[in-house]
């Protein structure tokens, strides 16, 4: 088995740039994954794994082969190594290098009535992390991301995700192809936004359904407000117009969830 003791080793050095470079996860279709749970939880999700780096004094061979249940190259890591990797410090010592997805419309595979969220130009990658742990919560059937501002490998999201990334059906495409996507597979469709909206609750969400929400600072571009089934607004009574866009996609699912008897 190889092993590496040195945080200057130069894979240990293309590994942190993976962490750190967007630019670099696409040329290379990799990302790294930091954590058993996550592991795991990529493993359920169909993505292939590269190589496993582990902490001997706090994982042993035995354990990983457990988690993988098939070979999977291995690394052994010094504790240096192990935290020039990795953000937490509560993460069992386990990293791998995963294979990203091509996340198309076209690889979802609905049911015959979907529920479905989608969220337009959302950057922060805790907010996004946050969204994919509530769609997980309701059993969300797919996630689409239009007009994708952050790289989804990033590892806040992973990270914030809490590995739910790799536990939802996600696509990413343009904001035009995903309302394509939705009208051909009749798809009603309600964009979260303040102008001409009527309040969440009284719409009926028990049909194929998506809920569309958009960022804090600018909500939904124009073409959601004009296309959509409607407009829909949770009703604010404080002194603010608008609430934390992973809390208001909360709300809405679950209004979905409660009409469709969970």
């Amino acid at each position: 088995m190889k092993q590496i003791t040195s945080s200057q080793n130069p894979y240990i050095k293309s590994l942190v740039q993976l962490q750190e470079k967007a630019k670099t996860r696409k040329q290379t279709g990799t990302f790294l994954i930091e954590g058993q749970r996550e592991i795991e939880l990529a493993i359920k999700g169909n993505y292939e794994l590269e190589v496993i780096l582990f902490l001997p004094e706090l994982i042993t061979e035995q354990q990983i082969h457990k988690i993988t249940r098939k070979p999977i190259p291995l690394i052994e890591i010094s504790r240096e190594v192990y935290q020039k990797l990795a953000y937490r410090d509560t993460t069992e010592g386990l990293l791998a290098v995963a294979k990203t997805k091509a996340l198309l419309l076209s690889d979802l595979k609905l049911p015959e009535n979907p529920l479905i969220v989608v969220m337009e130009a959302i950057e922060k990658p805790g907010n996004i992390g946050a969204i994919l742990r509530t769609c997980d919560a309701a059993h969300v059937d797919a996630v689409i991301i239009a007009e994708p501002k952050t790289d989804l490998y990033n590892p806040n999201i992973v990270r914030s995700s809490v590995g739910c990334l790799f536990t939802n059906q996600i696509a990413m495409a343009s904001s035009e192809d995903v309302i394509r996507f939705l009208v051909e597979n009749k798809i009603n469709f309600y964009s979260a936004t303040l102008q001409n909206s009527t309040a969440y609750h009284t719409q009926n969400y028990t049909t194929p359904t998506a809920l569309v929400v958009g960022t804090e600072a600018t909500g939904l571009s124009q073409i959601w407000r004009d296309k959509a089934t409607q407009n829909i607004i949770i009703p604010m009574q404080g002194e603010i117009d608008s609430m934390n866009v992973s809390v208001a996609a909360a709300i809405l699912i679950f209004e979905a969830k409660r009409q469709r008897g969970f």
